[in-house]
């Protein structure tokens, strides 16, 4: 028998960490249902809940260690997210843009600030600097909501977070420089220093990091690790920036980037890393603002609502006026200056960084004894009210600007839905090892952000007599639910009985009215005979069932054979036979493809004849994404591929059915090409949906 403890302390602020932890989770869980009808923000509401429970409001929680260490990485998370998140091609597309925009959003604050500084608050001149490097400094704290919108990857969201961390890397870097001036310790060697640390911390996040990464996915394939493993990094990654003299939030976002192609955005590790972060961490950190937000610093003293006011308006000014000139230079929407704008106005991490280093800086001392600081109280005061109004403008501006853009892209997407028939993608799975190597690849090809239209099967051959076969067939359907629902997706399990296992997939395929098929490949060696117009040689090939499927289903299928996971593949090396774009399913496969590119953000590279290439360009301009092209004319030599494939590549081969427009006799040789030339290499078959001989149409 345990002994009950019948004492309760009721003293505030609450010590007792069970309470504690109930009160927070408690505000997060009731935020967004009392804010939505108050038409709040939930990142707001959250910051004000801060504000009411912390030592400045009702005294109910203390901002103790650890408040501040589950603050600390819900702000870490932020930026490790914002880089996770992005579009790398796309990045890099825009990476002069960012570049463009962190010099306006560094620039113009600086130059206001210093002016501000000096002659309306009349500052010392590095005070003042300091000041203007306050001013420059951002926070993503909007960030959730452009992610939960699903624009994360929209043009204006690149620019502003690759734009952040330029001007938060020069503003910290100011920050460095000037506390350096002004305690007298820059010599030559400060700068070598500085320097060297900032590109050794670099290199060593942009190249040994992904190398670790690309290395623990590929040997452990459990969760919890993973997910343990990749929070290590963005730890070390922040640790190692500090170390170089940066903001820990610098070291974040870099690690975001680097793990950012290792991470697809529809893996069930990118969902886990957004949930816990949502749900936690960001939650924490926003909660730990509020708690900052002292109300009584109005009422202190005039000069701390002096220099509160200027940095407000000076600071949402200069934002805005970076955000203009962003959206005149690139021509972009409203909208996207609005979303650059919210993202780009808040104030709190690097600015708080910034304020409590000048705030402890002391330069000297009065006659009285009174030290003489770098940045006075009043700024530290002004600082305060400073993040409480600047996080509520780049809230409401980010949500407005956001939910515009997201409104305009559903109404896209319905049209193109109109356009296209719905998604359905059928999985036959066979066992527990394969299927979720299947579904993984199921999901890299659908459409992001659509949770339905996955289909497992495992089909059971009525001859078979074994009475424990429907228990294992449950269990593998289940371990495919199982991977799906880690990418937050739903997967729908089919059991069926029948004459033989290829006429359960053709018939399932029709009843539900499938789009494409992702089977596992399976080899046979004896030779049998050719099966509808699907080339069965002796030698390895392609087994009796799929062979039958691709005789008796005219639907888009991909034959996948995974020797390592998806999410650890480097490039995908598509190779398209002659005349590909006169098959009917031409545009269906290329879609597929695109969609590879944009989940996994793995290098796709299409090797294509001359006379193929000018389709294949033209599609890829008009869905642009990480493919490049490369004109190949070796079918009757395809050995030669050898020559540019690397460790961790995936070949795939866009197939023909024998007579038909771009059937190549090379290709019923292609599973023995896989078997001795390319062995050891993920693959794939696409046999794209075909016109019959007779139909002039594709002729």
């Amino acid at each position: 028998m345990f002994p009950l403890s019948t004492s309760i302390n009721l003293t505030l602020p609450i010590e007792d960490p069970i309470l504690k932890f109930l009160l927070i989770l408690v505000i997060i869980l009731a935020a967004p249902l009392i804010l939505n009808k108050l038409k709040i923000p939930y990142l707001l509401g959250l910051i004000i809940a801060g504000a009411v429970i912390g030592p400045h409001g009702l005294n109910l929680v203390l901002r103790d260690s650890s408040i501040i260490l589950s603050g600390t990485a819900g702000l870490l998370y932020i930026m490790f997210l914002s880089g996770l998140d992005m579009d790398m091609s796309d990045f890099k597309h825009n990476s002069w843009r960012s570049l463009v925009f962190g010099l306006y959003t560094f620039c113009v604050p600086l130059g206001l600030g210093i002016l501000a500084g000096h002659y309306l608050l009349g500052f010392p001149l590095y005070s003042s600097i300091l000041l203007a490097g306050l001013f420059a400094s951002q926070t993503l704290i909007a960030y959730p909501i452009v992610s939960k919108l699903g624009i994360a990857r929209d043009k204006s969201v690149t620019i502003s977070v690759g734009g952040t961390v330029i001007t938060d890397t020069l503003a910290l870097l100011l920050l460095t420089i000037i506390v350096g001036m002004a305690t007298g310790n820059v010599d030559d060697h400060f700068w070598w220093r500085l320097t060297l640390s900032v590109v050794l911390c670099i290199v060593v996040i942009a190249v040994l990091f992904p190398l670790l990464a690309h290395w623990f996915f590929k040997h452990v394939s459990d969760n919890i690790s993973q997910y343990i493993f990749v929070l290590a990094l963005v730890f070390l990654g922040a640790y190692l920036a500090q170390l170089a003299g940066l903001e820990p939030i610098i070291g974040a976002f870099l690690s975001g980037l680097a793990l950012n192609r290792l991470i697809p955005r529809t893996s069930p590790l990118m969902n886990r890393i957004e949930f816990v972060g949502h749900a936690i961490f960001i939650p924490f950190f926003l909660i730990g603002v509020g708690m900052l937000i002292d109300y009584r610093a109005f009422f202190r003293d005039w000069e701390s609502i002096e220099v509160a006011a200027v940095m407000i308006l000076l600071i949402t000014a200069a934002k805005y006026i970076a955000a203009f000139l962003t959206q005149k230079t690139f021509r972009l929407s409203k909208d996207q200056r609005t979303v650059i704008f919210g993202l780009s106005s808040a104030h709190v991490a690097a600015t708080l960084a910034a304020v409590m280093v000048g705030y402890n800086v002391i330069l000297g001392y009065t006659p009285e004894g009174e030290p003489i600081r770098l940045l006075n109280e009043s700024v530290l005061n002004g600082t305060i009210l400073m993040i409480l109004a600047t996080c509520t403008i780049s809230t409401f501006a980010t949500q407005r600007g956001a939910h515009n853009i997201a409104m305009g892209n559903a109404q896209e997407s319905d049209d193109d839905r109109s356009r296209r028939p719905e998604e359905h993608i059928l999985i036959p799975v066979a066992n527990e090892r394969s299927a979720e190597e299947l579904v993984a690849m199921s999901i890299m090809l659908k459409k992001p952000r659509d949770p339905n239209g996955l289909y497992a099967l495992n089909a059971i051959d009525n001859r078979v007599e074994d009475p424990n076969v429907e228990k294992r067939a449950r269990k593998i359907l289940d371990a495919a639910a199982s991977a799906a629902a880690g990418s937050d997706i739903y997967l729908q399990t089919l059991l069926r009985y029948d004459v033989n296992i290829s006429n359960a997939i053709v018939s399932v395929a029709r009843e539900r009215n499938i789009t494409d098929i992702v089977m596992g490949m399976h080899h046979m060696t004896p030779a049998v005979p050719g099966i509808a117009g699907i080339p069965v040689p002796a030698g390895p090939a392609i087994g009796r069932m799929a062979a039958d499927v691709l005789g008796h289903s005219n639907i888009t299928t991909f034959l996948y054979n995974a020797e390592q996971p998806l999410s650890t593949v480097k490039r995908h090396l598509i190779v398209v036979p002659e005349k590909a774009e006169k098959e009917a399913g031409f545009q269906m496969w290329m879609n597929r493809i695109h969609q590879l590119a944009r989940n996994s953000g793995a290098k796709i590279i299409v090797f294509a004849p001359a006379s193929t290439m000018p389709y294949l360009r033209t599609f890829g301009r008009r869905r642009p994404a990480n493919i490049d092209f490369v004109v190949f004319e070796q079918w009757d030599d395809l050995p030669s591929l050898e020559h540019d494939l690397r460790q961790d590549d995936c070949l795939w081969f866009v197939m023909s059915r024998r007579e038909r427009v771009s059937y190549h006799p090379a290709m019923s040789r292609i599973p023995l090409y896989l078997e001795q030339y390319f062995a050891g290499y993920s693959y794939v078959l696409l046999y794209p949906v075909q016109a019959g001989p007779g139909d002039s149409r594709y002729l």
